[in-house]
């Protein structure tokens, strides 16, 4: 599983949370913008999702090409992309809350 949006993620979580504390911190590497990762992260679980899906109506309708081990691989790989996206949201909005009760 490629982890370099999240990374991005952290990275620019850790960045707004210094500037936040007014602390200096470095400049995120990269310099993509934190919408673009998460639009492309979601786009990425999205697909995984599809793909699996796909793959399971051709199984059901009886596709000899598709291999039920296969499938259920698809299954549980867009399930544990999606639980993590889940994950991924309840930091963010904990993130967003932490910082809204800062009082300035």
């Amino acid at each position: 599983m490629d982890t370099n949006g999240i990374e991005q993620m952290l990275s620019v979580l850790r960045t707004t949370a210094a500037q936040a504390s007014g602390k200096a911190a470095a400049p995120v590497a990269g310099g993509s913008d934190f919408a673009q990762i998460l639009q492309g992260s979601i786009d990425k679980v999205n697909e995984t999702q599809r793909q699996a899906n796909q793959m399971a109506e051709k199984l059901a309708a009886g596709d000899t090409s598709q291999n039920l081990h296969e499938v259920m691989i698809a299954l549980q790989t867009a399930s544990v992309s999606f639980q993590e996206m889940v994950q991924v949201r309840n930091k963010l909005v904990s993130a967003y809350q932490d910082v809204m009760n800062i009082q300035v």
